[in-house]
C-alpha cells in the first residue's frame, strides 16, 4: 500500500518500495511515500510492526532489499536516537562528554572542542535542565535524566532530520512534557521529526502526521485521518495473522511464488 503525507515544503525523505528482511522474512514490506520537510510524524503500530526497522532504514543502519530505495534530499543532516535498550550505560562517560559527541563530525575522534563548542554543550544541558550534571557518569542517571542528556546531544548536532525511537518510554511525565516542547520547537524551526510512539493520546495531541505500520503501510497522512477505528483494527488483525515460520518472502512481493498481499489476505480470512 502506498500513501503519503501532504507535501507542504517538498520531501525530506522519500521511500520507494521499501522492503527490509531478516533471514528473508519481511520486517517491512513495500512501503512507499515521503516525509515532508518540516513535518512532525508519529510512527505507530503493533509490536513487531517494523517501526524501529523503519527508523534504522532511514538512518542507513540496515540493508535494504533489492528494488528498494530511500532518497534523502541532499544537504539535509540527520540525527538518530535509538531506544534505551540499545544503549550501553556501563561505558564510563561523563554527561558533558556524552553531549559533546553530538559534535563528532566537527571535532573528529581525537580533536579537542573549542570554547564556542563547549558553550553550545553547556547551553544544551541548560535547555534540558541538566546544568550541574556535566561531570556525572551517564550510568548514574535515571531514565529521564539520561533521555534529557541524549536530547541535549541532539540539540548540539543541529540536524535537519531527527529520528526518535520510543523517546518517551520509561520517562516520567514532567520530563516527557519538557522533551515534547523541544520536539515542537524543532518543528517550528523547520526541522523534520519522525518518532516511534505507543501513546495514541500523545500522538493525537502533538503529532500532526502519522504513519500506521503493520509491516506494510496501513495509513499515512493527517493524524485524524489515520487514527480511525477501522485502520487500527486492520493493523491489529494483520499483526494477529503474522506467522514467523511462514514461507520465505522475496523482495518482489512473492512468497514462494505467491503474491504477498494475496497470501496475507488468505491468512486474515483464516483468522476471522
Amino acid at each position: 500500500m502506498s500513501l503519503s503525507a501532504p507535501l507542504a515544503h517538498g520531501p525530506a525523505i522519500t521511500l520507494h518500495n521499501l522492503t527490509v528482511s531478516y533471514r528473508r522474512h519481511p520486517a517491512l514490506h513495500h512501503v512507499s511515500g515521503h516525509f515532508a520537510r518540516g513535518s512532525l510524524t508519529a510512527v505507530i503500530g503493533p509490536n513487531g510492526a517494523g517501526k524501529s526497522t523503519l527508523l534504522k532504514s532511514l538512518a542507513g543502519l540496515v540493508p535494504l532489499d533489492r528494488h528498494s530505495s530511500i532518497q534523502h534530499t541532499p544537504g539535509l543532516r540527520l540525527a538518530y536516537l535509538p531506544q534505551h535498550s540499545e544503549l550501553d550505560r556501563s561505558f564510563p562517560l561523563a554527561v558533558r562528554d556524552c553531549v559533546l559527541m553530538g559534535l563528532w563530525t566537527q571535532t573528529g575522534a581525537w580533536g579537542s572542542a573549542s570554547a564556542p563548542q563547549l558553550a553550545r554543550v553547556d547551553a544544551a544541558l541548560h535547555a534540558v535542565g541538566l546544568q550541574g550534571f556535566e561531570h556525572r557518569p551517564v550510568g548514574t542517571l535515571s531514565s529521564g535524566q539520561l533521555q534529557r542528556a541524549l536530547f541535549a546531544r541532539l540539540l548540539v548536532q543541529d540536524a535537519d532530520i531527527i529520528l526518535l525511537d520510543e523517546p518517551f518510554n520509561a520517562v516520567d511525565s514532567k520530563t516527557t512534557a519538557g522533551l515534547l516542547a523541544l520536539v515542537q520547537q524543532w518543528q517550528r524551526q523547520g526541522r523534520t521529526v519522525i518518532a516511534v510512539l505507543h501513546d495514541d493520546a500523545q500522538v493525537k495531541d502533538y503529532f500532526p502526521q502519522t504513519l500506521l505500520l503493520a509491516r506494510e503501510c496501513i495509513a499515512w497522512g493527517a493524524t485524524a485521518d489515520v487514527l480511525t477505528s477501522a485502520n487500527l483494527a486492520r493493523a491489529r488483525n494483520m499483526a494477529e495473522a503474522w506467522d514467523e515460520t511462514a514461507a520465505i518472502c522475496d523482495i518482489d512481493g512473492q512468497v514462494d511464488g505467491q503474491d504477498f498481499d494475496t497470501l496475507l489476505a488468505q491468512r486474515l480470512a483464516a483468522t476471522a
